[in-house]
């Protein structure tokens, strides 16, 4: 069984769409819940008018659900572009791209005229799609014990630097409660302020800003994805789903950038017993070991780089007369970090159901659940010598 999404749609369209293939029946889906993770998504300081002015974003389940549970049948869900309404009946035909955006390479590979064609489905307007699939899947993680959050880490040059490999579930899960409420998704304080001041400065210089993020996983069983087959590795799959974010250039899982500096006796984190229990008392690996899950959170940090609209002048072509120009703005935020955050919640949810589904079977949940306890008898074993 497969776990399957695909989204289609464009920014300014009618509506954005998603099919979600293979989700098992028995699963309990909150519509309000779904429209929850819609709402954190358009949230965050720094982002544009559409975002906080325009849309309101609803997810619609038009199938797949039956009295609040899954049927196991092709979950279809839709989301309405409120400002398609704004959209004027003609649109000026834009031929200079952006430098940092799709258009230019889109427009190549598709033989496409209009930059707009391009644009339209490349904007991050499509990630609204996937944090409403994202909460579709949340309450089957819920059902296992897992638990899905993030914190910002840095906003331009503003940064905290938390001691990811010494953070436990309780530690990382204390810092995504205190970033909830926060605009910038930031749990330190001082440091919010900052973010917050940057922004502004970045909006009256005309710029943008990039930053990163951390989203984490605690309370995953032993043995999600392997280490058999390249491309059955967990972290193949997670590390692809967070750099297809829009604007996302860079992953590492737990302080891997900090580990490529240290000696190897340095960078492990031993296995110990404590009380009847194999145990950790760090997590350099991130929580992955032989592209497996290892009991630990599972932790990723994600780079995000300034967005490519700014209203500052940028030095582009005109395709069509192949004149020097610069690009038209295209409404946009000053900074997605926090957003993309939520985002990254999303996309390691979706990718972590599919790799449940994978270790113990997809068509209902009870039979998963009961698989799963069959292999937490076996870790049991494995853990009273």
């Amino acid at each position: 069984m497969t776990l399957r999404l695909l989204t289609a749609g464009e920014s300014h369209g009618p509506e954005l769409v998603l099919v979600l293939d293979g989700m098992p029946a028995g699963v309990e889906v909150d519509g309000q819940e779904v429209d929850r993770q819609l709402r954190r998504r358009q949230g965050g300081y720094g982002r544009g008018a559409r975002s906080t002015k325009v849309e309101r974003d609803h997810g619609e389940i038009v199938s797949g659900v039956a009295q609040g549970m899954t049927t196991g049948a092709p979950i279809a869900l839709r989301i309405r572009n409120l400002d398609y309404a704004n959209q004027p009946e003609t649109r000026l035909v834009l031929t200079t791209p952006r430098p940092g955006h799709a258009d230019l390479a889109g427009a190549i590979k598709y033989g496409l005229a209009d930059l707009r064609q391009v644009r339209e489905r490349a904007s991050a307007r499509e990630t609204a799609a996937r944090v409403a699939a994202g909460g579709v899947v949340r309450p089957l993680l819920a059902r296992f014990g897992i638990q899905i959050g993030s914190f910002v880490t840095s906003v331009g040059g503003i940064a905290v630097r938390p001691d990811l490999a010494r953070m436990d579930g309780v530690k990382l899960l204390a810092a995504a409660d205190a970033a909830e409420g926060d605009p910038v998704r930031c749990a330190d304080q001082a440091c919010s302020d900052l973010m917050v001041r940057a922004v502004d400065q970045a909006r009256v210089a005309r710029e943008t800003l990039g930053g990163t993020f951390v989203v984490f996983a605690v309370g995953l069983p032993v043995g999600l994805g392997s280490h058999t087959q390249w491309d059955r590795r967990l972290d193949t799959a997670v590390a692809g789903a967070i750099c297809s974010i829009p604007a996302v250039k860079g992953v590492e899982f737990g302080p891997a950038f900090e580990v490529a500096a240290m000696q190897g006796t340095e960078a492990q984190d031993a296995i110990v017993w404590r009380g009847d229990r194999l145990q950790r008392e760090t997590n350099f690996a991130g929580g992955l070991e032989g592209g497996m899950t290892d009991g630990q959170p599972l932790v990723v940090r994600a780079a995000m780089k300034p967005l490519s609209s700014v209203r500052a002048p940028l030095h582009s072509v005109d395709l069509e007369t192949g004149v020097s120009s610069e690009p038209p703005y295209i409404r946009s935020d000053v900074c997605a970090v926090p957003a993309a955050a939520v985002v990254g919640e999303a996309a390691l949810s979706l990718v972590l159901a599919q790799a449940l589904v994978d270790r113990f079977g997809g068509d209902r949940l009870d039979a998963m659940l009961a698989a799963a306890e069959v292999a937490g008898r076996q870790r049991l074993e494995l853990t009273n010598p």
